[in-house]
């Protein structure tokens, strides 16, 4: 995989990561909770549970994990208006992304007759809020999950697995792993990719913004994508040794 020189904040090579941070149980009243950050970007993510399911659900007699997702209004340089009333077509995008993530790695019928929700509160917005959620909403959804397992609830954890998402993109003819606000911004070739712990992929997005790219260019990113994704893997068996 070849990379043309570009000049990046903090001069960070094209395949490295901003500095990326999980920092657990940051909210005294949710079951689960993490704050995490990819550089300057900061998304709160809260899970709680609650006994029950959907109407549309409650024949499964299975368990049901999803998620919120919203922007603080002082997240970004200029105030985002609260979605009091309409919501945004992007937040109910990436929200369902969350959650279809986080049901790929959960045994809902070992998680039983409860509802799973976890929200993702963007408090800072520097690119990456969506790869940021999905990667902090698993942790706090281990966490929740193992307090329901310790408050004797369930049986077991329901997890199978983890999940962690990361962007790519091409910035100046140059492939680069965890795009900032900055490259996002003017990026050729914007691309987000969710994928599991066994390296097996949840979901790509990937979209040529400013011109079209060829499968060697889609191949590159998706090495990049899975490199970001060991360390992020890494990072969330090392702070709640679910592996261990």
């Amino acid at each position: 995989m070849e990379h043309m020189d570009i000049k990046r904040a903090n001069g960070r090579p094209a395949s490295a990561m901003r500095p990326v941070k999980l920092t657990r149980e940051v909210m005294k009243h949710a079951l689960g909770s993490c704050l995490v950050e990819f550089g300057d970007t900061r998304v709160l993510c809260a899970a709680t549970i609650e006994e029950g399911l959907p109407a549309w659900r409650r024949a499964s007699r299975a368990g049901w994990v999803t998620a919120e997702y919203a922007m603080l209004p002082a997240s970004t340089g200029r105030r985002t208006r609260r979605e009091t009333g309409m919501r945004k077509g992007r937040s109910m995008e990436i929200e369902r992304l969350i959650g279809r993530s986080l049901r790929t790695v959960t045994n809902l019928r070992a998680l039983g007759e409860y509802t799973v929700t976890v929200d993702c509160d963007v408090i800072q917005a520097d690119g990456g809020t969506r790869t940021a959620s999905v990667t902090g909403a698993w942790v706090a959804l281990h966490d929740a999950l193992m307090a329901w397992v310790e408050a004797g609830k369930i049986p077991r954890l329901p997890l199978s697995g983890q999940v962690a998402a990361v962007s790519m993109g091409v910035v100046d003819g140059s492939c680069v792993l965890d795009l900032d606000y900055g490259e996002d911004s003017r990026a050729e070739v914007d691309m987000n990719l969710v994928a599991t712990d066994t390296g097996e992929i949840v979901e790509i997005q990937g979209t040529g913004e400013q011109a079209p790219f060829d499968r060697k260019r889609l191949n590159d990113l998706l090495d990049l994508g899975e490199m970001g994704i060991a360390q992020l893997i890494a990072l969330q068996n090392e702070v709640t040794a679910f592996r261990d």
